[in-house]
């Protein structure tokens, strides 16, 4: 991730190129920096340090990082996340961008594992790469979810995330190309629901199929259409249906009373009890909800497309991801962008020189900075 040495100056704060004058003028110090958030994340700083690391080797010098938490481990507001240690010369004009590498990366971290812990029978997919303000961006947010993930994998035991959309950051998932179902440009360019499917099983036939159903507001009519059209997929476990309903209408078939009575039918508990406006909408409100979910299950299991996988997407962020998890609604992979940070100044990251050719100083009111003796790693 860019920008190379010889980009920082256009890229850094005018007031850090002028301390960096100063230093130079009157002689260089040993600095020791302290990194933090404001608010609880997850470790996500392996992007921050590999730039360092770069910029360190460029300059023909060596920054000395000391994580103070693993990867994937909780990190509490004010906590220092890593010390970095290098001469004031070099580091001081490279604040600006090693931060914007951690901020956003920690609470994207956070956001996926809450989705995956909540949905931990889930599989997940990264479709966030349009939503993101460019291509770091893009990277920083493919390798956010994968740590969110993993740690979801070692706490949760969830599936986690499996892959996302783009070839140039599926490495991150462990694959070697990006994964996706079918947009509704398709759909609408060959007409038909199932035309599109036929389009694609004859493109890619070595491939599953994920068949988008929502286009035509016929989120049950095409997708048994489609499994009654290809039996040999449905046998083989490579045939899936995705749903993507927009929230200005409901899945064919509901409304809000049909709603209440599909989860009545099937976890009553899920309604049972006061449930705040937002948690009714996921529960039983327009577009993708628990609902919906049960009722295209629901329908297709009655006419013995048990075999048929549910893929949902639209707006799965962290508190529609608790509220499907707690309707147990039958979704086999979610499709999400939502685990992006939705308030952007809770992802800005903060540093500050605590030490001074090794002696502690730091401005009044960050003494919780300081390194303190014997200190040890949060769980991983």
């Amino acid at each position: 991730m860019g920008p190379e040495e010889s980009q920082v100056r256009h890229w850094t704060d005018s007031y850090f190129k002028k301390t960096k004058a100063a230093v130079e003028r009157y002689g260089d110090v040993r600095a020791t920096y302290a990194v933090f958030m404001r608010r609880p994340v997850i470790c996500a700083p392996r992007l921050m340090v590999d730039w360092l690391t770069a910029m360190a080797e460029a300059r023909g010098t060596a920054f000395e990082i000391e994580l103070t938490h693993e990867e994937g481990a909780w990190v509490g507001a004010g906590e220092p996340m890593l010390y970095v240690s290098g001469d004031l010369r070099h580091l001081v004009d490279l604040e600006t961008l090693y931060l914007q590498r951690l901020g956003p990366a920690c609470v994207a971290a956070y956001n996926a594992y809450v989705m995956c812990a909540e949905l931990p029978t889930v599989a997940f997919l990264a479709m966030d790469a349009r939503h993101c303000a460019g291509l770091e961006m893009a990277e920083m947010m493919a390798y956010a979810a994968s740590v969110g993930s993993a740690k979801a994998r070692r706490k949760a035991n969830a599936v986690g995330f499996i892959g996302n959309a783009t070839d140039a950051t599926a490495h991150y998932f462990d694959q070697a190309a990006g994964l996706g179902t079918m947009p509704h440009a398709l759909v609408g360019y060959a007409g038909s629901t199932l035309r599109a499917a036929e389009m694609l099983r004859e493109t890619l036939p070595g491939d599953p199929l994920t068949v988008l159903v929502d286009y035509f507001g016929q989120e049950v009519t095409d997708a048994l259409a489609v499994c009654a059209h290809f039996p040999d997929l449905l046998a083989e476990d490579r045939l899936s249906v995705r749903i993507d309903t927009p929230g200005s209408r409901f899945v064919e078939g509901l409304d809000p009373p049909a709603s209440y009575a599909v989860l009545e039918r099937n976890v009553p508990e899920s309604i049972r009890g006061y449930r705040n406006e937002a948690e009714l909408r996921h529960l039983v409100g327009p577009g993708v909800t628990a609902a919906a979910i049960w009722h295209l299950r629901e329908r297709l299991d009655a006419v013995g497309y048990q075999k048929c996988k549910i893929v949902a997407s639209s707006g799965f962020g962290p508190e529609k991801c608790r509220v499907i998890g707690i309707a147990n609604a039958p979704v086999d992979v979610i499709g999400t962008g939502s685990y992006l940070p939705e308030k952007w100044n809770e992802t800005y990251a903060t540093a500050d020189i605590v030490a001074y050719d090794g002696r502690p100083r730091v401005k009044i009111g960050r003494e919780f900075l300081l390194r303190k003796p014997n200190g040890e790693d949060h769980d991983g």
